[in-house]
């Protein structure tokens, strides 16, 4: 196999790997769609059932994983701006205190709450907005009980009934 077809049969399999491969969003699969064009940034945009990313006509010759996978992160990371504000307000509404500040970081976990703080990990938007809300209200919980005692299974059971649900949904993800 000359060297051609060998960058040939590379582009095929990573198209083929990122379109197999559905990228959530709230709770739904959108399917990735790349296009290359006379552009010096990277697009991306949602429609429909689609992310269509753009790139530059100079990522047609190379593996373009890395890249690709650099647009994910940064999509999820503006949804995350919006969907985490929106939960941390309704949640503060509902339970009528707030954290001294909260984070939207990469972590281990899905979220955390540590010396008033909470950090909420960007990736949670792959989720629907009930577990997003529920995550949150999980670590309010935690501003008022630091370990998951009786009293913090109280306080999420009276705002969120049906919190097994959830936390069930989570671990079998």
């Amino acid at each position: 196999m000359n060297i051609v077809k060998k960058q040939v049969n590379l582009k095929r399999n990573i198209k083929s790997k990122l379109e197999r491969h559905p990228v959530p969003i709230l709770g739904k699969d959108y399917r990735v769609k790349i296009i290359y064009k006379n552009t010096k940034i990277i697009e991306l945009d949602v429609d429909g059932k689609n992310i269509i990313i753009s790139l530059p006509n100079q990522y047609k010759k190379v593996e373009n994983t890395n890249v690709l996978d650099l647009a994910i992160d940064k999509m999820y990371e503006q949804i995350a701006k919006v969907e985490i504000e929106r939960a941390m307000e309704k949640t503060r509404i509902m339970l009528g205190f707030a954290p001294e500040e909260y984070e939207i970081e990469k972590i281990k976990s899905l979220g955390k709450c540590e010396n008033g703080k909470i950090t909420i990990h960007p990736e949670i938007v792959k989720y629907r907005r009930e577990i997003i809300d529920y995550i949150v209200l999980h670590q309010y919980c935690h501003l008022k009980y630091k370990t998951h005692s009786k009293s913090f299974y109280k306080l999420l059971e009276k705002y969120e009934p049906n919190y097994k649900r959830c936390e069930e949904e989570l671990l079998n993800i």
